[in-house]
């Protein structure tokens, strides 16, 4: 049985877990474009709240060449996570080749105010094998 999450970490009682799917729906191959969506769940089991302020993510191809993005929260949100609970979003990556990976971190503040990253794994990004 497949988990629903197989990539995590921990940082500071922050877990991030993500789980990816390839959707050929969405991609084109004859035109050079593959994509998947990935689903991340950021649990919160430390004694404060925290927020998620910022994220960064590097995202590598096939051919070895690293995209960074960088940016203020997640999908429009700045999420505060109260101790116990978790918060859940879905997005997507666009590549140029069939296979690559991402990787990165969130830029966390708690309820202290202490600032810290919270690493996002890193995670295959990997179209299935088709017959031409």
């Amino acid at each position: 049985m497949k988990a629903l999450f197989p990539y995590e970490h921990s940082e500071r009682g922050v877990t991030v877990r993500v789980s990816v799917s390839y959707l050929p729906e969405q991609s084109e191959p004859a035109h050079g474009r593959w994509f998947w969506a990935y689903h991340i769940r950021i649990e919160n089991d430390g004694d404060q709240a925290v927020q998620l302020l910022t994220r960064h993510w590097m995202i590598t191809d096939g051919r070895g060449d690293r995209h960074d993005v960088r940016g203020e929260g997640v999908v429009g949100d700045q999420p505060m996570i109260e101790p116990g609970e978790s918060y859940d979003y879905v997005s997507g990556c666009p590549l140029q080749t069939p296979n690559g990976s991402m990787e990165g971190s969130y830029g966390m503040i708690a309820e202290d105010g202490t600032a810290f990253e919270a690493p996002i794994p890193r995670f295959p990004l990997l179209a299935p094998a088709t017959a031409h």
